[in-house]
């Protein structure tokens, strides 16, 4: 096999590879998911667990 053939191939797998990135992130089904992603910062934070407790400690 040539380089030059083998510089081809790759090139076309990454322009594949980038057209399918795009065709994720422009979707309509993704736009629901980017609206949730983009309040993420707005949203309150979970309280926290509960700390753990040992098992078999005496209380």
């Amino acid at each position: 096999m040539d380089v030059n053939t083998l510089r081809s191939v790759v090139t076309l797998l990454s322009f594949l590879a980038f057209g399918w990135i795009v065709w994720r992130a422009w979707r309509k089904g993704a736009q629901a998911d980017h609206a949730a992603a983009a309040r993420l910062p707005f949203e309150d934070a979970p309280s926290a667990p509960p700390a753990p407790t040992r098992q078999g400690a005496a209380q």
